[in-house]
């Protein structure tokens, strides 16, 4: 077992990750029903409140705090228990971040800042909601430092040797993050925090969503690249096999780092001001993260198929049927994997020129975001809860625990089926997203779209619906496993933190020399967003003032 207070630091972020996600589910579930028409939301409560409070709680808070949580514990097993200042930084971290949550979801509950997920200008919040969402960010900072200065001090005890994968893994994603938030800071303070608080009367749209977008695209691969680490160092354990290979998992994550910050135009296609020659630049350095991605697929059906030949599989795919599919640890992340294949290729769609065009400003873009995130990483992150929660408390996760995981996992899976895949087809069909319910005044082609089985916003409601229900089977056994379940008293009872054994033996020492793949990301960045952001800033349009539209 970790440190007795690397565990409660750990447990503490997996407990406010889990309140996130229970209010967060909650406003989703509410969602469904009046894009349906049948739900009239309270006169104190608006959509666009709910469908704020869901992107921001789901994508940013419960993420960020179950991340931080699993990193923590991994970084203290593979490394050692923490220092006084590692565990004073990460706590001061976790505690700033905490205020940072608390402020912003009383500013949404309250209405006073329904500006949705991506708070585009020039919607205006209350200016105390861009402090909340600064005091989350420095929070996060503060514990990235902590994990970083714990990894530094094991690299000058250790001098000369690889670190372990779980660790170096770590260490990319925190520099990813720390890159990636310099955008959503410079914004947030310098932008609109005088706006809000009307130290200034205008805001620069343009250069403000660009800085929004430097941010919120490596946002998706801060969410998916500890998903990633689990994928590699934690189901090769589970499996009981080797890391397929040390070399080639580090480098996928250095190609992460690389490819997934400069990249943020392409969630700007369509918008005017920005040169094509720029948006088709970082098209192409898009294109340039399905290498990794290829990389990390192949790294794991090379797993899978060692380890069911391992076990006695034969023939072409016999291998398949020896896969550990009791194991709910372990299947929880595999359908996890199954569900990022379409995930990806919509991906590949949203990012192109041509096809952008067609699905930009619908609800497909919805059931991409929920197919990619709402179930490779939540689902993944399912699977990690099952075994971290009782490795942190020491209890059992017993038999009728698992048995209700696998509900839980079986009655997501086909949730977010029914429901990303009604979103799919309703936005092809022109289906706008980010609005409440709409008659479309009773145009019929609009009408039509609503006509099937799949393209239609009752299927999008039950789907939404098992997800809900599964969402809380998922909080009652969160809740047995912190606080009813028996404690493990047996050895063989006690839960484990699976890490694989990695061969470091013939992986390239300069895979960690982070000065090198920190500069080149800094010249990427620079070759993508130097010019076009420097154009916005000296041929500034006269800007906008603000406009509170609920």
């Amino acid at each position: 077992m970790i440190g007795i207070q690397d565990r409660k630091l750990a447990l503490w972020n997996i407990g406010v990750a889990y309140i996130a996600f229970i209010i967060g589910t909650f406003c989703g579930l509410l969602q469904v029903f009046v894009r349906n028409n049948s739900l009239d939301l309270p006169t104190w409560l608006n959509y666009y409140q709910i469908l704020t409070a869901h992107g921001v709680l789901l994508a940013l808070i419960f993420t960020t705090f179950f991340i931080f949580a699993f990193l923590i514990a991994g970084m203290s097993k593979s490394l050692g228990g923490f220092g006084p200042k590692v565990n004073l930084f990460a706590w001061l971290g976790f505690i700033v971040t905490t205020i940072g949550t608390a402020l912003a979801t009383v500013m949404i509950i309250s209405g006073k800042a329904s500006v949705l997920y991506t708070f585009y200008a020039p919607l205006k919040a209350s200016g105390w909601y861009y402090v909340a969402l600064a005091l989350v960010i420095i929070g996060t900072w503060l514990s990235s430092f902590a994990l970083l200065g714990h990894y530094v001090a094991w690299k000058k005890r250790n001098k000369g040797q690889l670190s372990p994968l779980f660790a170096y893994m770590t260490v990319a994603t925190l520099i990813l993050w720390l890159i990636a938030c310099l955008g959503v800071v410079a914004t947030v303070v310098f932008q609109y925090i005088p706006w809000a608080f009307g130290w200034v009367d205008t805001i620069n749209v343009e250069l403000s969503r660009s800085l929004f977008w430097y941010f919120g695209h490596p946002l998706v691969y801060f969410w998916l690249l500890p998903a990633y680490i689990a994928w590699y160092t934690v189901v090769p354990k589970l499996l009981g096999v080797k890391v397929f290979s040390d070399s080639l998992a580090r480098l996928s994550f250095v190609l992460f780092l690389l490819f997934s910050i400069p990249v943020g135009f392409h969630h700007q296609l369509t918008e005017p001001g920005i040169s094509s020659f720029w948006k088709f630049l970082q098209v192409v350095l898009t294109f340039m993260v399905i290498i990794p991605s290829l990389m990390t697929a192949f790294s794991m059906f090379a797993t899978f198929e060692i380890s069911g030949r391992k076990k006695g599989g034969t023939g072409l795919f016999g291998w398949f049927k020896k896969l550990p599919w009791k194991d709910v640890r372990f299947t929880s992340i595999f359908i996890a994997m199954a569900f990022f294949i379409p995930g990806g290729a919509g991906g590949i769609i949203n990012a192109s020129f041509q096809l952008n065009e067609l699905v930009h400003n619908t609800l497909w873009i919805v059931g991409h975001f929920h197919i990619t995130v709402g179930t490779p990483v939540a689902m993944t992150f399912m699977g990690i809860t099952f075994w971290l929660i009782p490795y942190l408390t020491g209890r059992k996760f017993t038999k009728r625990l698992q048995k209700l995981a696998f509900i839980q996992i079986g009655s997501w899976s086909i949730g977010m089926l029914l429901m990303s895949t009604a979103q799919h087809i309703l936005g092809l069909l022109g289906a706008p997203r980010r609005t409440a319910y709409s008659g479309y005044s009773g145009n019929v082609n609009a009408l039509e779209w609503f006509d099937g089985i799949l393209s239609n916003h009752v299927t999008m409601a039950v789907g939404g619906t098992i997800l809900f229900l599964s969402a809380m089977l998922l909080v009652y056994i969160v809740a047995n496993l912190l606080f009813i379940a028996p404690e493990a008293k047996l050895k063989e009872e006690i839960e484990e933190f699976p890490l694989a054994e990695s061969d470091k033996s013939h992986t390239p020492k300069f895979l960690e020399n982070w000065w090198i793949w920190i500069g080149v990301a800094v010249a990427l960045i620079l070759m993508a967003y130097a010019l076009p952001l420097s154009h916005m800033i000296q041929h500034a349009p006269p800007g906008s003032g603000h406009h509170i539209t609920w």
